[in-house]
């Protein structure tokens, strides 16, 4: 890829769905981080924490990077942002069972495409997966528009992240928007892994 044509994606992507370095994030709960067994300590404690989980995890996402940057592409997404939530969902593979499946059987996939709401398409760790999940989250983030028409770009982005895991309805206020995700850190914790993804080679 021309160095041209990085700096144009670069741009396109932070036209349309701002610009993931820009979002404001406390980063991990502690519930989230004791999976890790970080705990909340000096050294471990919200950004620092997504940080090393993400750090933990971009073995395993480096072996899906080709998927994610295909559907990063095609959906005209951060390549980041897909990286974190994969990241986040079921760290990047280690928590999926053998057929592909997590979340107590109700999610599919390396971004747990939830089978009550979605046919999940491809296979579990398939690009045609990530684009299912990436559109998912574009979705979302259009619907957070709509709800909250005066938010910025960034704000927009955070409050989509938070409704893939909660739903778009929950996102009623921008500091409120965790509240009812999972470990109530979701979106917090997954922009403070996709700052640091986006350091380290997505």
């Amino acid at each position: 890829m021309g160095m041209n044509h990085y700096i144009a994606r670069t741009f396109l992507i932070n036209r349309n769905y701002g610009n993931i370095l820009a979002v404001d994030t406390t980063g991990a709960s502690a519930d989230t981080a004791s999976q890790d067994g970080l705990g909340y300590t000096a050294l471990f404690i919200g950004v620092a924490a997504s940080h090393q989980m993400a750090s933990t995890d971009l073995s395993r996402l480096n072996n899906y990077k080709s998927q994610i940057l295909q559907a990063a592409s095609a959906k005209n997404m951060d390549p980041a942002v897909i990286a974190a939530i994969i990241s986040r969902e079921t760290r990047a593979g280690a928590a999926l069972a053998p057929d592909g499946t997590g979340d107590n059987g109700n999610g599919f996939g390396l971004m747990q495409v939830d089978y009550r709401y979605h046919t999940p398409a491809g296979g579990p760790y398939s690009t045609e997966h990530m684009m299912q999940g990436t559109q998912i989250l574009i979705d979302t983030i259009n619907c957070v528009r709509q709800r909250h028409p005066g938010w910025t770009a960034e704000m927009a982005l955070k409050g989509g992240i938070s409704g893939y895991n909660a739903g778009c309805g929950n996102v009623q206020t921008y500091a409120g928007m965790d509240v009812n995700t999972t470990g109530d850190d979701y979106a917090n914790d997954v922009v403070a892994r996709a700052q640091w993804l986006k350091a380290h080679g997505f």
